[in-house]
């Protein structure tokens, strides 16, 4: 009996699915972004979304072989910036998965906190896409804590259920 498991375009559009529902939630309160933030050495939220579609992005360069935005260079001044980074990401995703990508290929790279890594574009995919929903939990659980409160199912139960 084989094990169910998950591809690369479910992971990818339950990433979607979730930064589209935050995507509403922050326009809707961009106030959000000026929020105090000490997660992954931000000081507020928007740092914090900066980084989320950075990793996004930048690693969606790298499996690609395309060169890589420099990290200060993703701008975070406003929810529609930070989604158009996000967007990019997704349509580089998108094209990885529509090209004749060699997901077992090793990729060579800088991060910014554990100095340089080694890793093959599958799991640099599958790790840009987790990292950004494991993130959004965080942002979850910090917005509630600032007295909103999202309501975003972002749990993948989510993706295939019907309410009865």
């Amino acid at each position: 009996m084989s094990e169910p498991a998950l591809t690369a375009v479910e992971v990818l559009n339950w990433n979607e699915t979730t930064s589209n529902q935050w995507r509403k939630f922050l326009s809707d309160h961009p106030e959000i972004l000026a929020i105090p933030c000490d997660i992954a050495s931000t000081k507020i939220v928007a740092e914090f979304m900066q980084h989320i579609v950075a990793v996004e992005l930048r690693y969606a360069e790298r499996i690609l072989r395309i060169p890589e935005t420099p990290f200060e260079q993703v701008a975070y001044d406003s929810v529609e910036v930070l989604y158009s980074t996000h967007d990019r990401a997704t349509a580089l995703f998108k094209q990885s998965l529509a090209a004749d990508t060699d997901w077992k290929r090793p990729i060579e790279f800088q991060t910014r906190s554990h100095g340089t890594l080694r890793a093959t574009a599958k799991t640099i995919y599958f790790h840009a896409l987790l990292h950004s929903i494991r993130h959004y939990a965080q942002l979850g659980t910090l917005v509630r804590q600032h007295g909103h409160k999202p309501g975003l199912p972002g749990d993948y139960l989510f993706m295939g259920v019907e309410r009865v």
